[in-house]
Parts: C-alpha cells; sequence; structure tokens
C-alpha cells in the first residue's frame, strides 16, 4: 500500500486530503507544520508527499529545499 505524507496546516483541508487518499487506500499520515513534515519524512517511509506552500514558519518552499538537501528523503517525489 503506497504511504503519503500531507503537509497543511489548515486542519479543514488537510482532513478532507486525508479523508480523499484514504477512500483510494493510500495510507497517509498529517503534519500541520514544516518542521513535523520533516520530521515525519525523514522518520518514516513515504512514497509521496503533498505539501501546501503557504505555512506560517516554514513555508512549502523552504520545506522541498530541507527534503532534497537530506539524503534519505530527496527521491521521494513532492
Amino acid at each position: 500500500m503506497s504511504r503519503v505524507l500531507v503537509v497543511e496546516d489548515e486542519p479543514k483541508l488537510a482532513g478532507a486530503v486525508r479523508d480523499g487518499l484514504e477512500a483510494e487506500h493510500y495510507t497517509v499520515r498529517v503534519a500541520a507544520t514544516g518542521e513535523d513534515g520533516c520530521y515525519l519524512a525523514t522518520t518514516e517511509p513515504f512514497d509521496l508527499i503533498l505539501l501546501d506552500v503557504v505555512m506560517p514558519e516554514m513555508s512549502g518552499h523552504e520545506m522541498c529545499a530541507k527534503l532534497k538537501a537530506d539524503p534519505r528523503p530527496a527521491a521521494i517525489p513532492v
């Protein structure tokens, strides 16, 4: 089963994305911040990361750059 990490700071949107993916039989983890998303991406295996661009503290662009600089999650499509 494919694993997807959803990084979204809006709880309703994160829940809707999670519910839609789970309905299609994906395993989904949700992170509400870029820092939490980076932690999960480096400690758990994922096949895809869906990333909000506009987030407080760490933007999606900053998070993506951080992930691509780390060899553990660098190959995961974002």
